[in-house]
Protein backbone atom coordinates (compact mmCIF):
# COMPACT_ATOMS: atom_id res chain seq x y z
CA UNK A 1 0.00 0.00 0.00
CA UNK A 2 1.46 3.09 -1.30
CA UNK A 3 0.50 6.07 1.65
CA UNK A 4 0.47 9.72 -0.23
CA UNK A 5 -0.57 12.64 2.02
CA UNK A 6 -2.30 15.42 0.99
CA UNK A 7 -1.10 18.87 3.38
CA UNK A 8 2.31 19.04 5.07
CA UNK A 9 1.16 20.26 8.22
CA UNK A 10 2.00 18.67 12.16
CA UNK A 11 -0.44 15.53 11.40
CA UNK A 12 0.82 14.69 7.95
CA UNK A 13 4.38 15.11 9.41
CA UNK A 14 4.11 12.98 11.96
CA UNK A 15 1.94 10.15 10.49
CA UNK A 16 4.24 10.23 7.66
CA UNK A 17 7.53 9.83 9.37
CA UNK A 18 5.55 7.43 11.88
CA UNK A 19 4.86 5.30 9.05
CA UNK A 20 7.94 5.14 7.15
CA UNK A 21 9.76 3.86 10.18
CA UNK A 22 7.11 0.79 10.13
CA UNK A 23 8.39 0.06 6.95
CA UNK A 24 5.25 1.33 5.50
CA UNK A 25 5.66 2.93 1.44
CA UNK A 26 4.84 7.03 1.93
CA UNK A 27 4.32 7.84 -1.91
CA UNK A 28 5.08 11.77 -0.94
CA UNK A 29 3.11 15.04 -0.41
CA UNK A 30 1.22 17.51 -1.94
CA UNK A 31 0.38 20.57 -0.33
CA UNK A 32 -0.82 24.57 -1.17
CA UNK A 33 2.63 25.31 0.26
CA UNK A 34 5.02 23.51 -1.85
CA UNK A 35 7.99 24.32 0.69
CA UNK A 36 5.80 22.57 3.28
CA UNK A 37 5.43 19.71 0.89
CA UNK A 38 9.14 19.40 0.12
CA UNK A 39 10.23 19.68 3.53
CA UNK A 40 7.85 17.07 4.64
CA UNK A 41 8.83 15.00 1.56
CA UNK A 42 12.69 15.54 2.89
CA UNK A 43 11.67 14.31 6.18
CA UNK A 44 9.81 11.18 5.47
CA UNK A 45 12.46 10.27 2.40
CA UNK A 46 9.59 10.68 -0.09
CA UNK A 47 8.99 12.57 -3.14
CA UNK A 48 7.09 15.96 -3.34
CA UNK A 49 4.14 16.65 -5.64
CA UNK A 50 3.35 19.42 -7.90
CA UNK A 51 -0.08 18.03 -9.05
CA UNK A 52 -2.66 16.33 -6.38
CA UNK A 53 -3.79 14.39 -9.71
CA UNK A 54 -0.09 12.72 -9.38
CA UNK A 55 0.21 11.94 -5.83
CA UNK A 56 -3.43 10.09 -6.44
CA UNK A 57 -2.47 8.53 -9.36
CA UNK A 58 0.82 6.88 -7.66
CA UNK A 59 -0.43 6.06 -3.96
CA UNK A 60 -3.24 3.45 -3.01
CA UNK A 61 -4.25 5.22 0.48
CA UNK A 62 -4.72 9.34 0.89
CA UNK A 63 -4.06 11.13 3.93
CA UNK A 64 -5.73 14.50 3.53
CA UNK A 65 -4.31 16.64 6.37
CA UNK A 66 -5.62 19.59 6.36
CA UNK A 67 -8.25 21.60 8.36
CA UNK A 68 -11.42 20.25 8.79
CA UNK A 69 -12.89 23.06 6.92
CA UNK A 70 -10.45 22.27 3.81
CA UNK A 71 -11.55 18.44 4.14
CA UNK A 72 -14.52 18.33 2.02
CA UNK A 73 -13.59 20.90 -0.08
CA UNK A 74 -10.63 18.65 -1.46
CA UNK A 75 -12.50 15.44 -1.53
CA UNK A 76 -14.94 17.62 -3.95
CA UNK A 77 -12.00 18.02 -6.41
CA UNK A 78 -10.27 14.38 -5.75
CA UNK A 79 -13.83 12.77 -6.95
CA UNK A 80 -13.58 14.16 -9.92
CA UNK A 81 -10.43 12.32 -10.53
CA UNK A 82 -10.57 9.76 -13.36
CA UNK A 83 -7.44 8.08 -11.18
CA UNK A 84 -9.90 8.28 -7.55
CA UNK A 85 -11.35 4.85 -8.12
CA UNK A 86 -10.23 1.66 -5.72
CA UNK A 87 -8.61 4.51 -3.52
CA UNK A 88 -8.74 4.50 -0.05
CA UNK A 89 -9.05 7.98 1.27
CA UNK A 90 -8.32 9.10 4.92
CA UNK A 91 -8.87 12.08 7.09
CA UNK A 92 -7.64 12.68 10.66
CA UNK A 93 -9.95 14.78 12.12
CA UNK A 94 -11.56 14.14 15.22
CA UNK A 95 -14.65 15.85 15.08
CA UNK A 96 -15.67 14.92 11.33
CA UNK A 97 -17.14 11.26 10.39
CA UNK A 98 -16.26 9.61 6.60
CA UNK A 99 -19.28 10.85 5.70
CA UNK A 100 -17.73 13.68 4.44
CA UNK A 101 -16.63 12.05 1.42
CA UNK A 102 -20.00 12.19 -0.01
CA UNK A 103 -20.53 9.41 -2.90
CA UNK A 104 -17.25 8.10 -2.54
CA UNK A 105 -19.05 4.69 -2.98
CA UNK A 106 -20.21 6.06 -6.64
CA UNK A 107 -17.09 6.72 -7.70
CA UNK A 108 -15.71 3.76 -6.02
CA UNK A 109 -13.68 5.07 -3.42
CA UNK A 110 -13.65 4.21 0.03
CA UNK A 111 -13.44 6.55 2.58
CA UNK A 112 -12.23 6.12 6.51
CA UNK A 113 -11.83 8.64 9.24
CA UNK A 114 -8.94 7.80 11.30
CA UNK A 115 -7.95 9.75 14.70
CA UNK A 116 -5.37 9.35 17.02
CA UNK A 117 -6.06 10.51 20.72
CA UNK A 118 -3.02 12.05 20.83
CA UNK A 119 -1.93 16.04 20.58
CA UNK A 120 0.23 16.40 17.97
CA UNK A 121 2.16 19.75 19.10
CA UNK A 122 5.40 19.31 16.72
CA UNK A 123 6.05 18.20 13.37
CA UNK A 124 9.68 17.00 13.87
CA UNK A 125 9.28 15.27 17.64
CA UNK A 126 5.52 13.96 17.58
CA UNK A 127 6.19 10.65 15.58
CA UNK A 128 8.56 9.88 18.73
CA UNK A 129 5.63 10.06 20.68
CA UNK A 130 2.36 8.88 19.11
CA UNK A 131 3.11 5.56 19.29
CA UNK A 132 1.24 5.72 22.55
CA UNK A 133 -1.90 6.86 21.19
CA UNK A 134 -5.43 5.19 20.79
CA UNK A 135 -6.65 5.19 17.61
CA UNK A 136 -10.34 5.22 16.39
CA UNK A 137 -11.24 4.20 13.09
CA UNK A 138 -14.78 5.16 11.37
CA UNK A 139 -15.32 4.40 7.81
CA UNK A 140 -16.45 2.19 4.89
CA UNK A 141 -16.86 -2.36 5.68
CA UNK A 142 -13.83 -3.50 3.45
CA UNK A 143 -11.01 -1.79 4.75
CA UNK A 144 -12.11 -1.39 8.06
CA UNK A 145 -9.99 -4.69 9.13
CA UNK A 146 -6.99 -3.68 7.30
CA UNK A 147 -6.52 -0.51 9.58
CA UNK A 148 -7.63 -2.23 12.80
CA UNK A 149 -5.09 -4.99 12.60
CA UNK A 150 -2.66 -2.72 11.31
CA UNK A 151 -2.65 -0.63 13.97
CA UNK A 152 -2.87 -3.19 16.52
CA UNK A 153 0.18 -4.78 14.89
CA UNK A 154 1.96 -1.78 15.90
CA UNK A 155 0.96 -1.84 19.80
CA UNK A 156 -1.75 0.53 19.57
CA UNK A 157 -5.14 0.14 21.27
CA UNK A 158 -7.84 0.45 18.40
CA UNK A 159 -11.86 1.43 18.90
CA UNK A 160 -14.07 0.72 15.56
CA UNK A 161 -17.16 3.70 16.39
CA UNK A 162 -20.06 4.93 14.51
CA UNK A 163 -20.44 7.94 12.36
CA UNK A 164 -22.91 8.62 14.41
CA UNK A 165 -20.48 9.14 17.38
CA UNK A 166 -17.69 11.57 16.05
CA UNK A 167 -19.28 14.65 17.26
CA UNK A 168 -19.47 13.23 20.84
CA UNK A 169 -16.47 11.17 20.84
CA UNK A 170 -14.18 14.36 19.64
CA UNK A 171 -15.92 16.18 22.91
CA UNK A 172 -14.31 13.67 24.99
CA UNK A 173 -11.24 14.44 23.68
CA UNK A 174 -11.42 17.68 24.21
CA UNK A 175 -12.10 17.70 27.83
CA UNK A 176 -9.45 15.49 28.24
CA UNK A 177 -7.03 17.19 26.28
CA UNK A 178 -8.18 21.31 25.74
CA UNK A 179 -9.93 21.38 28.74
CA UNK A 180 -7.16 20.29 30.91
CA UNK A 181 -5.13 23.70 29.67
CA UNK A 182 -7.97 25.71 30.45
CA UNK A 183 -8.43 24.65 33.98
CA UNK A 184 -4.34 24.60 34.55
CA UNK A 185 -4.62 27.97 32.92
CA UNK A 186 -7.29 29.03 35.88
CA UNK A 187 -5.42 27.51 38.45
CA UNK A 188 -2.40 29.56 37.32
CA UNK A 189 -4.28 32.83 37.58
CA UNK A 190 -5.66 32.09 41.18
CA UNK A 191 -2.13 31.72 42.30
CA UNK A 192 -0.64 34.87 40.40
CA UNK A 193 -3.47 36.75 41.92
CA UNK A 194 -1.52 35.25 45.28
CA UNK A 195 1.70 36.68 44.53
CA UNK A 196 3.27 33.65 42.33
CA UNK A 197 4.73 34.67 39.26
CA UNK A 198 3.59 32.52 36.35
CA UNK A 199 6.89 30.61 36.49
CA UNK A 200 6.66 29.79 39.93
CA UNK A 201 2.85 29.08 39.46
CA UNK A 202 3.62 26.42 36.58
CA UNK A 203 6.42 24.71 39.12
CA UNK A 204 3.71 24.99 42.09
CA UNK A 205 0.97 23.10 40.03
CA UNK A 206 2.82 20.69 37.56
CA UNK A 207 3.63 17.87 40.35
CA UNK A 208 -0.02 18.06 41.35
CA UNK A 209 -1.43 17.63 38.04
CA UNK A 210 1.67 15.24 36.44
CA UNK A 211 0.56 13.13 39.43
CA UNK A 212 -3.41 13.35 39.12
CA UNK A 213 -3.08 12.07 35.72
CA UNK A 214 -0.60 9.42 36.14
CA UNK A 215 -3.32 7.90 39.02
CA UNK A 216 -5.97 8.31 36.43
CA UNK A 217 -4.07 6.47 34.28
CA UNK A 218 -3.26 3.57 36.73
CA UNK A 219 -6.49 3.05 38.76
CA UNK A 220 -9.16 5.25 37.10
CA UNK A 221 -11.07 8.66 37.79
CA UNK A 222 -13.68 6.89 40.75
CA UNK A 223 -9.99 5.61 42.92
CA UNK A 224 -8.33 8.79 42.09
CA UNK A 225 -11.06 10.98 43.15
CA UNK A 226 -9.45 12.94 46.63
CA UNK A 227 -10.28 16.51 47.62
CA UNK A 228 -13.05 18.29 49.18
CA UNK A 229 -15.97 17.18 47.03
CA UNK A 230 -14.97 13.49 47.71
CA UNK A 231 -14.75 14.27 51.47
CA UNK A 232 -18.04 16.28 50.85
CA UNK A 233 -16.35 19.13 53.19
CA UNK A 234 -19.26 21.63 52.49
CA UNK A 235 -17.46 24.24 54.56
CA UNK A 236 -14.19 24.16 52.21
CA UNK A 237 -16.72 24.20 49.18
CA UNK A 238 -18.64 27.34 50.47
CA UNK A 239 -15.53 29.38 50.69
CA UNK A 240 -14.23 28.40 47.93
CA UNK A 241 -17.18 29.56 46.31
CA UNK A 242 -17.36 33.17 48.03
CA UNK A 243 -13.96 33.47 47.09
CA UNK A 244 -14.47 33.16 43.13
CA UNK A 245 -16.73 35.54 41.00
CA UNK A 246 -18.11 35.17 37.30
CA UNK A 247 -17.26 32.79 35.32
CA UNK A 248 -14.64 31.07 37.37
CA UNK A 249 -17.07 30.65 39.86
CA UNK A 250 -19.59 28.86 37.70
CA UNK A 251 -16.64 26.87 36.13
CA UNK A 252 -16.11 25.53 40.34
CA UNK A 253 -19.51 24.59 40.68
CA UNK A 254 -20.07 22.86 37.53
CA UNK A 255 -17.17 21.21 38.04
CA UNK A 256 -18.00 20.31 41.39
CA UNK A 257 -21.29 18.75 40.41
CA UNK A 258 -19.54 16.64 37.88
CA UNK A 259 -17.20 15.33 40.82
CA UNK A 260 -20.44 14.44 43.16
CA UNK A 261 -21.55 11.46 40.76
CA UNK A 262 -17.67 9.94 40.87
CA UNK A 263 -17.46 10.25 44.59
CA UNK A 264 -21.18 8.79 45.07
CA UNK A 265 -19.91 5.75 43.29
CA UNK A 266 -16.23 5.92 45.27
CA UNK A 267 -18.34 6.38 48.74
CA UNK A 268 -21.93 4.66 47.62
CA UNK A 269 -22.82 5.26 51.83
CA UNK A 270 -21.28 9.55 52.34
CA UNK A 271 -24.37 11.62 52.45
CA UNK A 272 -23.68 14.28 49.54
CA UNK A 273 -27.16 15.68 49.82
CA UNK A 274 -25.99 19.07 51.83
CA UNK A 275 -23.30 19.44 48.83
CA UNK A 276 -25.71 18.83 46.33
CA UNK A 277 -28.80 21.51 47.68
CA UNK A 278 -25.69 24.29 48.34
CA UNK A 279 -24.21 23.99 44.46
CA UNK A 280 -27.71 24.14 43.35
CA UNK A 281 -28.87 27.01 45.66
CA UNK A 282 -25.89 28.85 43.61
CA UNK A 283 -26.90 27.81 40.38
CA UNK A 284 -30.20 29.20 40.88
CA UNK A 285 -28.75 32.69 42.25
CA UNK A 286 -26.72 32.88 39.29
CA UNK A 287 -29.73 32.28 36.82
Amino acid sequence: MRIGFIGAGKVGFTLGRYFSERNMYVSGYFSRNPESAKEAANFTASSYYEDIEDLVANSDIIFITVPDGVIGTIWEHLKTLSEIGNKIICHCSGALSSAVFSESNQVGAFGYSIHPMYAVNDKLTSYQEISKAFFTIEGDEKYLGYFKELFESWGHDVQVIDAECKIKYHSAAVFASNYVVALMGVAQKLLVECGFDEKLAKKALSPIAINNVGNIAKVGVVDALTGPVERCDVGTISKHISELDGEMKMTYIVLAKQLIDIAQTKNPGRDYSELIELLNTQLKQKD
